[in-house]
């Protein structure tokens, strides 16, 4: 069963690149006491990934941000260091924050998880995104399939 909302996060471990490496970040880290638009992909650097969801972030991250939004996190089921390439590579280090989901725990634990085997991927996470306060799902926007519609920046922008 996949989480909707008004159900509490997880609770999860991401990595994300610092200064000083690779540093653990717990859910109650990332969204305590925040207001939070999360989006996830299938993987960084994979074509609608890479040329359309995480642009639409960085581009709409000012409209989000004076709407409300604390922060812009970008989660995948990558390792921490291609989070972090992928991440200075489009431009987003000051307008979306990488976290690395690498064993795919969160993808899991919140029933978005997807089996991308067939395409040499293994399991990933499904396309999503949500607004997330203070740790509970207040939007929660599942692509079907491949498509990319209610993920996009501006469909979560437009229920801000």
């Amino acid at each position: 069963m996949s989480i909707k909302v008004g159900d509490k996060l997880p609770e999860a471990t991401f990595m994300e690149m610092t200064n000083d490496g690779p540093q653990p970040r717990t859910t109650a880290d990332v969204f305590d006491g925040k207001t939070i638009a999360l989006f996830a992909v299938p993987g960084a650097y994979t074509p609608t990934c890479s040329a359309r969801h995480l642009p639409g972030f960085i581009d709409k991250s000012g409209d989000m941000k004076s709407k409300g939004v604390d922060e812009i996190v970008c989660t995948s089921v990558n390792d921490v260091f291609v989070m972090s390439a992928w991440g200075k590579s489009a431009g987003a280090e000051q307008t979306v924050r990488m976290l690395a989901d690498g064993n795919g725990a969160f993808a899991s634990a919140l029933g978005l998880e997807m089996d991308a085997s067939g395409f040499g991927m293994g399991k990933r996470s499904q396309r999503y995104s949500m607004l997330v306060k203070d740790g509970v799902v207040s939007e929660l926007n599942v692509e079907e399939g491949p498509e990319f519609k209610v993920s996009s920046a501006d469909y979560l922008l437009g229920q801000l």
